[in-house]
């Protein structure tokens, strides 16, 4: 739903060479932008590879399945556009409002729209969203959890309920606004969203 460093399941390869990160940023870049300008369907491991100039053998070497690429594309692209707030920039509920202002903002665009894509792909092949929880939302949940169990902490969020709950009740709400498109997600919509379910005091 993301710091851009350690971030992201270990998809290391697990043969042959090390990676190169030239080659790997290459190949989700490419697959990112096939995702945003033709569209899933068109985004398949022969497309992928012609656009980044890479082999099908190396991809295939790199990633187990075509859905695992996907998600790594779109967890590359979301750890630029949307990084984690460090822990020096301000409290942890102002942290929480400008990741969820940020998170919303990108739900508009093209980000929303493979976002949204790439969970479809992966229900329709494995049956559920598993994949893309273990590969993209375990780790930028966990990390957001944390910041919102710090201001429980340090007194500045005064919610009371498991900093998890707090996390899938901001996060959530937003997703399911963005899906059914039920009304505008507006900044103002956020920042009371936020401040109504962390309670924060600054």
């Amino acid at each position: 739903m993301a710091n851009g460093g350690g971030e992201g399941a270990d998809s290391a390869p697990r043969r042959g060479r090390p990676r190169s990160i030239e080659t790997t940023n290459a190949i989700l870049q490419s697959a990112y932008a096939l995702m945003a300008t033709t569209g899933l369907a068109a985004t398949t491991i022969d497309a992928i590879a012609r656009h980044s100039s890479v082999s099908k053998m190396t991809i295939y070497k790199w990633w187990p399945s075509r859905e695992a690429l996907l998600i790594d594309a779109f967890l590359h692209q979301a750890a630029q556009m949307l990084p984690l707030p460090p822990a020096s920039s301000g409290s942890p509920a102002a942290r929480a409002r400008r990741h969820a202002a940020a998170y919303a903002e990108a739900l508009q665009g093209e980000f929303g729209k493979v976002q949204l894509a790439v969970i479809s792909e992966c229900i329709s092949k494995t049956g559920s969203a598993e994949l893309f929880y273990a590969r993209y939302l375990h780790f930028r949940r966990d990390a957001l959890v944390e910041m919102i169990a710090a201001g429980q902490n340090d007194g500045s969020i005064l919610a009371e309920a498991p900093p998890e709950d707090l996390y899938d009740a901001i996060y959530g709400s937003l997703f399911y606004r963005y899906v059914f498109g039920i009304a505008p997600i507006t900044p103002a919509y956020v920042r009371n969203l936020v401040d109504l379910v962390l309670r924060s005091k600054s």
